[in-house]
């Protein structure tokens, strides 16, 4: 079915609430790159597309702007967000003020049935980097650090982490296609783990304030970079 956005593609629903399914489709393809920040999201061109009513689209679009997606403009409705330098850099400090705080009160905690489900998240996204499967990287790599992070038993914490890693996952997976820094990361989740493994709780919260402060360092040059060529 064509919409009145030119999409032909028709996307298949999970059995679940109506909202939340529409909300996690169009999180990928926002996530994905299909939708590009600042483009209009038009309720009723995707309600048609989904085949549904208005409302459910309504719904998942307030879901979308509490994870910080999309934004409401006036006179334009539902936008996806753009993420300015600025911000980006302020999620990054989230996340070494945050995650570190989680690590640090996790490691104690962790039985090796726990580093074990690390190791077996770690091998799926190792082999994700090495298919180039994008879609993958983002959801993985959180789902690595989250597993880390789980025996903490801060759930609140956990939570808000969450959300900011959500927010910066679109464009944590187009810097990783631009830079194809696969093997450094791979190099550092590893050693994260060992380190755990070691319940070297000093080393490993070193290096995961270094592993984020990088990441979020480079990402901001991206985004820096894109701006002055915009």
């Amino acid at each position: 079915m064509k919409s009145g956005m030119g999409l032909t593609k028709s996307h298949s629903l999970k059995r679940q609430s109506l909202p939340e399914a529409l909300a996690d489709s169009l999180r990928e393809r926002i996530l994905n790159g299909e939708f590009k920040p600042g483009e209009s999201l038009v309720q009723e061109a995707l309600a048609e597309e989904y085949e549904c009513s208005r409302m459910p689209v309504r719904e998942a679009f307030r879901q979308l702007e509490a994870a910080g997606l999309i934004v409401t403009k006036v006179h334009k409705g539902a936008v996806v967000a753009a993420m300015p330098a600025e911000q980006a850099q302020e999620l990054y400090e989230l996340r070494v003020n945050l995650e570190c705080v989680l690590l640090e009160h996790a490691i104690p905690n962790m039985t090796d049935a726990d580093l074990d489900a690390s190791e077996q998240v770690l091998r799926e996204l190792e082999k994700a980097y090495e298919e180039r499967d994008i879609n993958r990287w983002g959801s993985l790599n959180w789902e690595f650090h989250r597993s880390l992070y789980v025996p903490a038993n801060r759930t609140q914490t956990l939570a808000i982490v969450q959300g900011v890693n959500l927010q910066v996952e679109r464009y944590v997976r187009l810097q990783l296609l631009i830079s194809e820094t696969f093997e450094a990361a791979q190099k550092e989740h590893r050693a994260l783990l060992e380190h755990c493994r070691a319940r070297n709780v000093e080393a490993a919260v070193a290096l995961l304030k270094q592993h984020i402060r990088d990441a979020g360092d480079s990402l901001v040059s991206s985004l820096e970079a894109r701006s002055v060529d915009a």
